[in-house]
């Protein structure tokens, strides 16, 4: 029995010392300490990016929607004579636009966080800051036709009034987000800018400036997010 013991590789005994510092991955290789940090912080850089909302596919239905659709708008008034704007059928469809790009931006964001607590809060002050910055959009204008503004300047406000509220929106939303989506929070602001400055380009040629302005700004977005995201 003591021949055996004295027999016996000490070296089958449990180590101690540096081996301790390591971890199994589960197949009987020894990862160190370093290399299983790298293989969390790895997962955690994989779930962050899953858990950032993708907008590709609306970026690009929207960006076309505007090219044509602004588009089309400025070939139509360009040939009137004289200038009476576009019919109110024309604002609506505007805007409705813009809603729906709100309303995706809303639902883009509940598949990036969560359904509960504070990022259900956000989502909600979300679409009621988007109702009711249409709301106030409507009653602007309401109030510029009643104190005598020409035809003119209320098309220039319809064609940026909606511009303007999608890229506050987009803007606030995207950097407010537990990760920050800042493409989107770009193209919100390249938004704002045009909104606020292509109406000096006149009541007719408005159309076509955002057109030009606003779609490919929505094409590009869509075509560098995936790897502005990956870097």
């Amino acid at each position: 029995m003591n021949g055996v013991l004295e027999g016996a590789d000490v070296t089958d005994s449990p180590r101690t010392g540096e081996d301790t510092d390591n971890v199994t991955d589960g197949t009987g290789m020894d990862l160190d300490a370093a290399e299983a940090a790298a293989i969390i912080a790895d997962a955690g850089g994989r779930a962050r990016d899953r858990l950032q909302p993708r907008h590709r596919a609306s970026l690009v239905i929207f960006g076309l929607l505007y090219i044509f659709g602004y588009g089309l708008t400025w070939l139509i008034l360009r040939g009137q004579k004289p200038f009476h704007g576009p019919d109110p059928a024309t604002f609506a469809t505007a805007t409705l636009l813009a809603v729906v790009v709100s309303l995706a931006s809303v639902e883009e964001a509940r598949s990036g966080t969560g359904v509960r607590g504070l990022s259900a809060i956000r989502r909600r002050a979300f679409l009621l800051s988007a109702l009711a910055g249409y709301v106030a959009m409507f009653a602007l204008e309401g109030a510029l036709a009643r104190a005598g503004a020409s035809r003119p300047v209320l098309d220039i406000f319809e064609a940026s009034a909606p511009i303007l509220v999608i890229g506050l929106l987009y803007l606030a939303r995207s950097v407010t987000m537990p990760v920050p989506d800042w493409p989107v929070a770009g193209l919100g602001l390249w938004l704002v800018i045009v909104a606020a400055t292509s109406g000096y380009a006149g009541a007719q040629a408005v159309w076509g400036v955002e057109a030009l302005a606003v779609g490919p700004a929505f094409l590009l977005v869509a075509a560098l997010e995936p790897r502005l995201h990956r870097s």
